[in-house]
């Protein structure tokens, strides 16, 4: 008997998202390009509070904003730098996404539609800036809502940081939520319900357990988040150039609370664990919040 040697399939070759930077990360998004930068490092907006407690700022407070095109359509992209202070949201760096979307806004009002893509990669508020970062997440949050009612918001939550705190609400408002499985989104993170309320309650060093809870694959299955993408920066465009064809839903995630109370209803607190959660909640998905895979 002769034996056939078989090529091997061919390597395709992926760059990561997760390891780009917030800038990369926004040039990738937009057409090849296209990318222009506002209140860029060079306009030196930086945190007038941080210095005052012996911390080094960063020139564009963390946080990329840019203008731009996907698929042609005028575009603009605010991306989370999660190497400055964890992505933690201060007065200029919320000030600068929420002053983005609303001139996005105005600029749908006037009837010229552009496409807003939010890529969170955030611990939530600032501590140093508490107050001021609360304020500006809800300004933040309310631009979202007027958004949407225009045009498809988009959201990204990719990097092994997540999405935590107020930024999770405001990635819960999106129109469209795009995860990998590397991401976590939750209102509080597993380091912060261990310190507060115990091992007991959560292990944050168990990593499985974390990723079962408020990983992408989880958030997806239970229809938290629409697509579930793998690492891949061409995958990740793909995904948004869908969600952003897909136009305006007709119910908005945050618009299906009955639902959502509704699946709750179903899982016994005591016995609850994240393989029955999925259960119950993917038997409930043909209520209309179905979630796409794509990988």
């Amino acid at each position: 008997m002769t034996s056939q040697l078989t090529s091997p399939p061919p390597f395709i070759a992926r760059e990561s998202f997760i390891e780009m930077t917030a800038r990369e990360r926004a040039r990738a998004l937009l057409d090849k390009g296209s990318f222009r930068e506002l209140a860029g490092p060079f306009d030196h907006h930086t945190s007038p509070w941080l210095p005052l407690q012996g911390i080094v700022c960063q020139a564009d407070d963390g946080v990329v904003i840019a203008r731009g095109t996907i698929d042609g359509e005028p575009a603009v992209v605010a991306a989370i730098e999660s190497a400055f202070q964890g992505g933690s949201i201060g007065e200029v760096a919320g000030s600068k996404i929420a002053a983005a979307l609303e001139l996005a806004l105005r600029d749908c009002e006037n009837g010229h539609p552009v496409r807003p893509l939010i890529v969170f990669e955030t611990g939530g508020v600032r501590l140093q800036e508490a107050n001021l970062g609360l304020a500006v997440i809800a300004e933040i949050q309310s631009a979202i809502v007027a958004l949407r009612q225009h045009v498809p918001v988009v959201g990204i939550v990719a990097g092994m940081v997540g999405c935590f705190g107020g930024m999770s609400l405001a990635a819960a408002l999106c129109s469209r939520l795009i995860m990998t499985r590397q991401g976590r989104l939750g209102m509080n993170g597993p380091e912060v319900i261990e310190q507060e309320a115990g091992v007991d309650e959560l292990d944050a060093s168990d990593r499985r357990l974390v990723w079962q809870l408020i990983g992408g694959a989880q958030r997806v299955a239970t229809g938290f988040a629409d697509a579930l993408v793998d690492d891949d920066a061409s995958a990740i465009a793909t995904a948004v150039h869908s969600a952003f064809a897909r136009g305006v839903p007709s119910a908005h995630r945050s618009q299906q609370v009955d639902a959502y109370l509704a699946r709750l209803a179903q899982i016994d607190p005591q016995s609850v664990t994240p393989e029955s959660m999925r259960t119950v909640l993917r038997a409930c998905a043909d209520d209309g919040s179905t979630a796409e895979t794509q990988s």
